[in-house]
């Protein structure tokens, strides 16, 4: 029996509400997802577990903004440098030991006065490639504080008022944690001086960092915030006056590139009589970067005329064997080559 317009009509209007319905279900059930969970909830890294644990920290119970902030705990397995491996930066490893490390490993030596005690907050400024993130690195190593090292990526959010909750999951983080140690490289790109072109969210989020930092249930907390810049005079003066350690790193001087020559070197063949002072003397204005380009352009250079007797042939080279397999030691014209990479000059 045929339908009449009017059935067909009612059965089509019937089907493109329920078709409507289901649209609109699954529309609202998207917007609420992500509006009630606009951070991704990710699983804290099994490394950074094990580095909470390591110090102490074993059950803690985070939420999804300290699960974050969690998964950029550095464990200290996976830094290899310690104060011993920088050379030159005698004076700085002291008194961060002096006014750091002790402090926070052991606080009951400081007890006696309200002025003993670790800073807030210190700043290594310096040109690049003098050793600060370097000296952060061997910090996180030794200091046996858990460490979190922080970018402003992780604490941006394209919700709005997340990277404020983001903020404070870092401090509650560090202070269940606590002793920590939050390192900022760059931190004049996160926390520069406050302008009227600033965003809201961006005002917002340095005043929730300011405000945690140095809040007033902060003052027993031991939780020190450690920046590194090469550019200080761009940092909010806000900022500064909560970092009241600074240690400039400046550029070795010809006993510090000594030094800093000899850590370099020490598992490297040389030529008898090899005169490290004089390459310490010739190499005047080289950073520590500088200084382990140049080496490294040195101790490639033998390698290069093993590459060139073999004509690069993969057969020969891959006959050689390891315990057979020496280089020539460097000599002081290794370090002279004119190479376009080189950062010495050559007379």
């Amino acid at each position: 029996m045929a339908l009449s317009s009017s059935v067909k009509r009612a059965l089509f209007d019937a089907a493109l509400f329920t078709a409507s319905q289901i649209a609109l279900y699954y529309t609202i059930r998207w917007v609420l997802d992500s509006v009630a969970s606009p951070v991704e909830k990710k699983e804290v890294k099994q490394k950074s577990l094990e580095a909470l644990e390591s110090l102490g920290h074993k059950d803690l119970k985070l939420d999804e903004y300290e699960s974050q902030i969690a998964s950029e705990v550095i464990h200290p397995d996976d830094i290899d440098v310690r104060f011993v491996d920088i050379g030159g930066l005698e004076p700085i490893i002291e008194s961060l030991r002096e006014s750091v490390i002790f402090p926070l490993r052991f606080p009951h030596l400081f007890q006696s006065s309200s002025l003993l005690g670790a800073p807030k907050g210190v700043l290594l400024f310096g040109p690049p490639g003098c050793g600060k993130t370097m000296m952060a690195k061997a910090l996180a190593k030794e200091s046996g504080a858990t460490f979190i090292n922080i970018a402003a990526s992780v604490l941006t959010n394209k919700w709005y008022g997340e990277s404020n909750k983001l903020v404070a999951g870092l401090f509650s983080l560090a202070r269940k944690a606590q002793p920590a140690i939050v390192f900022i490289d760059e931190i004049d790109s996160f926390l520069r001086e406050r302008t009227k072109g600033d965003h809201e969210v961006t005002g917002m989020m340095k005043a929730e960092f300011m405000t945690l930092w140095d809040g007033l249930t902060s003052s027993t907390d031991r939780i020190l915030v450690l920046g590194a810049t090469n550019r200080p005079t761009d940092i909010d003066s806000a900022i500064l006056r909560r970092m009241p350690k600074r240690f400039a790193v400046g550029l070795p001087d010809v006993d510090q590139r000594e030094k800093i020559l000899t850590l370099m070197l020490r598992n490297t063949d040389l030529v008898p009589g090899f005169n490290l002072r004089l390459l310490a003397e010739q190499s005047v204005g080289l950073s520590g970067s500088d200084l382990k380009e140049l080496c490294r352009n040195a101790a490639m250079l033998p390698m290069r005329e093993l590459l060139r007797e073999s004509h690069g042939d993969p057969e020969k080279l891959a006959g050689i064997q390891t315990e057979d397999f020496k280089l020539r030691p460097l000599s002081m014209t290794d370090f002279f080559q004119r190479e376009a990479t080189s950062p010495l000059p050559v007379d």
